[in-house]
């Protein structure tokens, strides 16, 4: 039985297709998040705070999935202008590792967003193989894989600090008088233990600074 070879125009075809998608639905989900912020504002006027922390995590999660989206779109665009060097090797050029390693192990987490996607890693299981993509998926690279792509995929509840700074910047989007949750505010995420200094490990604590949004958002209302 013969294997079924890498083919450079349906690769080539299907990533133009899949960048074009990707452009579309981060598009749609940026207006809805306009829409979705003039109603959290009208629940902060009616003092439903509540109801609208939880509509601010649901905007994060979607400000963070349209990130993912965009990193998504860079790496096709960075394949499909060297697919010449896939066509070269049965080995993945090292230039070339994170791009599309990335692709493959985000394809069955945004496949409601891009079903084209699918056939791009159809197109690179042929080239590389099917353990190379079950690795991809399994987490067995992911040295090899965009570690911000898979931060802006995990599954995380947001920090309550980012959610109250989401908040303060809707407020003052929209002119609604708002007072913050200051120990929300200064939730940082760092563990207690570490905080009082019973674990002696300094952590890296860049990754808790948390003066501004994630990169992107919370736009302008």
């Amino acid at each position: 039985m013969f294997k079924s070879k890498f083919n450079d125009k349906k690769f080539k075809t299907n990533c133009r297709i899949c960048i074009s998608r990707l452009k579309l639905v981060e598009k749609k989900k940026t207006e809805m998040a306009l829409k979705a912020r003039k109603e959290i504002a009208d629940y902060l006027k009616l003092n439903k705070y509540d109801r609208a922390r939880i509509r601010v995590e649901h905007i994060i999660r979607e400000d963070y999935k349209v990130e993912a989206l965009e990193i998504t779109e860079m790496f096709l665009d960075l394949v499909l202008a060297r697919v010449g060097l896939i066509q070269m090797s049965n080995s993945i050029d090292i230039g070339l590792q994170e791009p599309i390693n990335s692709i493959i192990w985000v394809q069955p987490r945004i496949t409601d967003d891009c079903v084209e996607l699918k056939t791009v890693v159809d197109e690179l299981m042929k080239k590389y193989g099917k353990e190379h993509i079950q690795q991809c998926r399994q987490g067995m690279l992911d040295k090899h894989i965009s570690t911000k792509l898979q931060d802006k995929l995990n599954q995380h509840s947001p920090k309550k600090s980012l959610v109250e700074n989401y908040l303060i910047e809707i407020a003052r989007n929209y002119d609604v008088d708002f007072k913050p949750d200051q120990a929300a505010l200064l939730d940082d995420g760092i563990p207690d233990e570490v905080r009082n200094g019973a674990v002696p490990e300094k952590p890296h604590w860049d990754q808790f600074d948390q003066k501004k949004p994630p990169s992107g958002g919370p736009p302008p209302g």
